[in-house]
């Protein structure tokens, strides 16, 4: 250890024993309380239970929006797109990520807008119960799931409830069976969608390993060779323009 990194290490130790005397001379944060201790007004109770209620449902919002929205078909295209370029980590998971959220948000905005409409401004004013907005809420979604989940699906999941009766509406359908049923359904049409993505540029690795075979240079890899066509080939044809058109043309 040389004499830079000796003080190096004098100086993170005086700094990590300054923080901690500043911190120990602060006083105790006051402590956060939900609850109804020793009240008998049911307003009150009812106000705890809806803050409850809204911390639980924000905690599930993720896997909300995964399952109840277009986020599914979009990160998988997205996905695809870049497996069939051949990059593996440009764009990174962030950027694909954060594309498909923005893309979702821009699809569902007609939807969640009617929910606002219906459900969320008449609770927060008081004219909706917490049951009645929440069955307000139900069917601008419902609408949307119904609307690109496939028979095929419906009817493995209602076998699989064991429900035997046809419903009459979108409405009538549990969220139990039509949750799982929209995800297999925009699952199927991400993959078919994936599948076109993968001809064009299979065609040039195809090209690409038997001009190589035929000029005896074996031992070089294709893919080092066909990446950069297939780069060129998706710049040229606008490839990120084309991907987003038919995203958002199939809702």
């Amino acid at each position: 250890m040389n004499r830079r990194h000796f003080y190096i290490i004098i100086l993170a130790l005086s700094l990590v024993l300054f923080y901690c005397q500043i911190s120990l001379g602060q006083p105790v944060l006051p402590q956060i309380e939900i609850g109804w201790n020793n009240t008998d007004s049911p307003e009150q109770v009812a106000a705890s239970l809806r803050i409850l209620a809204l911390i639980t449902i924000l905690s599930l919002a993720p896997a909300i929006l995964i399952m109840t929205t277009s986020f599914i078909r979009i990160v998988v295209v997205l996905s695809f797109t870049r497996s069939a370029v051949g990059l593996q980590q440009s764009p990174p998971n962030q950027v694909i990520i954060g594309l498909a959220l923005f893309l979702t948000f821009y699809v569902m905005a007609p939807t969640w807008s009617e929910v606002q409409q219906k459900a969320l401004t008449p609770f927060m004013e008081g004219r909706l119960t917490f049951e009645e907005a929440l069955s307000e809420t139900e069917g601008p979604i419902k609408e949307f799931m119904a609307r690109y989940t496939r028979n095929e699906d419906l009817r493995l999941f209602f076998g699989a409830a064991g429900i035997t009766s046809r419903p009459a509406d979108f409405r009538e359908i549990p969220f139990r069976v039509l949750a799982p049923a929209f995800m297999v359904s925009e699952l199927k049409t991400a993959f078919m969608m994936g599948f076109i993505l993968y001809v064009p540029f299979l065609v040039i690795d195809m090209i690409v390993a038997s001009t190589l075979m035929s000029m005896g240079m074996l031992m070089l890899p294709p893919v080092m060779i066909s990446m950069p066509f297939k780069i060129l080939l998706f710049v040229l044809v606008d490839g990120w323009n084309l991907v987003v058109k038919s995203l958002l043309n199939g809702f």
